[in-house]
């Protein structure tokens, strides 16, 4: 395979007339991937065996004069927390050992219907809880462009996937940040879309509230190709919104002139220097492009971090319940039942996923409930009731993405607190189900990547990837 053919459009393309095959392809990126992933650890899983299958298949269809689909031949890296029917999902958590799922996620099969092959499993922070894949049952992940510094979190190794040319693309979950972050801190494009637009069926909960699937890739065109591919309705899951499939690649060319982009004023400070010179340089390439930027605020936004941390926790309190030695996974036997469920819970959990499981549980309990669930529930509406005030004065709003450059192995691990903080200017977005998407724009210290975050109004989608479009058009150099 011709070694410039990197980007996903390209190689689908060049598969589909069969200047090139998917074997090929494949071969390319497995040689990476074994060249590479010792000292990465982006994968939990390499499906090399079922990849070449699938590319047979796929080289056969194009053989008979058939066209195998969008992404036909594409190498796709799939996060550890989506279900693969019989191949195992582990959600880098001891509780689920080898356990195999006995269907497929919806956007799996799409993805394979549009003719992907799977090439793995990507490694996460446990049961996708965490900013940097440190707290994960396998070890940690390590950013491609440092390999001393994380990926961030919690879908680092599906962001380190594709920056280390693993794939093209790759799919994660954005609970409070979980694409976005990673994105911006590998130097990807990464998104989460608005809630609904694309089927969780098959994605391990964390926060069902909250969770999003979205794509993460090179280019700002294979991110829109991706997610074309795995929106629309889907009856089978309840939050599914009645909508064909989200309309991208057409808008990429139309350019900013006459939107109108937000710079929020009142956002909370945090973001270090050299970020906040990205950002600053994002807005003037904007303003050149024909954008007009306006000024808003967003006053509940600093309430977003404080909001979350009692929401995600309580939601994952009730979903993790399942995981108890009898229906999944692990099991440690124990003299009677009750203390199998303990036993069997407090050695398959790591340290993180039962602090957010026990602040979950006591946010949830009675006398407590309405003093802090409750109450963090009225933030999210003002949270929302906010960004809609923002969102009538100004089509996009752009923030940082994450605070800060990409951080080293281990520099925030002991305070939970300093890691939370990762996703200060992420979160509020999940909690108002609005799209969010991470752009590479320059560099920061140590010439490690700048991620610009493009945030819109619900169904918005189309716009905020018109707003990326531009960004990737001025490139971002620092």
């Amino acid at each position: 395979m011709d070694d410039t053919m990197t980007t996903a459009v390209a190689i689908a393309d060049a598969v589909r007339s069969g200047t090139t095959s998917a074997a090929a392809v494949l071969d390319s990126h497995l040689a990476r991937i074994e060249a590479d992933e010792a000292e990465i650890h982006a994968f939990n899983l390499v499906l090399a065996d079922e990849a070449r299958t699938r590319a047979g298949e796929i080289d056969a269809l194009v053989a008979n004069g058939e066209d195998p689909g969008p992404l036909a031949g594409v190498p796709v890296a799939l996060k550890d927390n989506l279900c693969t029917r019989g191949i195992p999902t582990t959600c880098s958590s001891k509780i689920l050992g080898d356990w195999a799922p006995p269907y497929d996620a919806t956007v799996v099969t799409r993805l394979r219907d549009a003719g992907a092959v799977f090439v793995g499993k990507t490694n996460l922070d446990e049961f996708a809880m965490g900013s940097s894949t440190e707290n994960s049952a396998f070890g940690p992940t390590r950013n491609p462009r440092d390999t001393s510094r994380v990926p961030g979190g919690s879908s680092g190794g599906s962001a380190a996937a594709v920056a280390a040319g693993f794939a093209p693309l790759s799919l994660g979950s954005d609970t409070g940040g979980s694409i976005r972050q990673p994105a911006a801190l590998c130097g990807t494009v990464g998104v989460k879309p608005t809630y609904g637009a694309v089927s969780r069926l098959g994605l391990i909960a964390f926060g069902s509230s909250l969770d999003q699937i979205g794509p993460f890739a090179t280019t700002v065109d294979d991110a829109a190709l991706a997610l074309e591919t795995i929106s629309g309705h889907d009856p089978a899951d309840s939050t599914s919104i009645e909508q064909p499939p989200l309309d991208l690649r057409s808008v990429l060319d139309r350019g900013v002139d006459g939107l109108r982009v937000g710079r929020i004023t009142d956002l909370p400070t945090g973001a270090s220097p050299d970020v906040q010179a990205r950002l600053d340089a994002a807005f003037d390439a904007l303003a050149e492009a024909g954008a007009e930027i306006v000024d808003v605020e967003v006053p509940a936004f600093g309430y977003g971090l404080t909001a979350y941390y009692l929401i995600a926790p309580a939601e994952a309190s009730s979903n993790l319940a399942r995981f108890d030695g009898v229906r999944f996974g692990h099991r440690v036997n124990a003299a009677d039942t009750n203390q199998m469920y303990m036993a069997t819970r407090t050695d398959g959990f790591g340290a993180e996923v039962k602090r957010r499981i026990m602040l979950g549980t006591y946010a949830l309990s009675a006398g407590y409930y309405d003093a802090y669930y409750g109450r963090a529930q009225k933030v999210r509406r003002l949270i929302a009731r906010d960004f809609a005030g923002a969102y009538a004065k100004a089509d996009v709003l752009l923030t940082p993405a994450s605070p800060t450059v990409a951080f080293e192995i281990g520099d925030k691990s002991s305070d939970p607190l300093a890691m939370y903080l990762c996703d200060t200017y992420t979160i509020p977005s999940n909690l108002s189900g609005d799209p969010g998407m991470s752009v590479p724009f320059g560099t920061g210290d140590g010439g490690l990547p700048v991620g610009v975050q493009v945030l819109a109004p619900a169904l918005a989608d189309a716009t905020m990837f018109r707003v990326a479009a531009e960004l990737e058009h001025h490139g971002g150099g620092s």
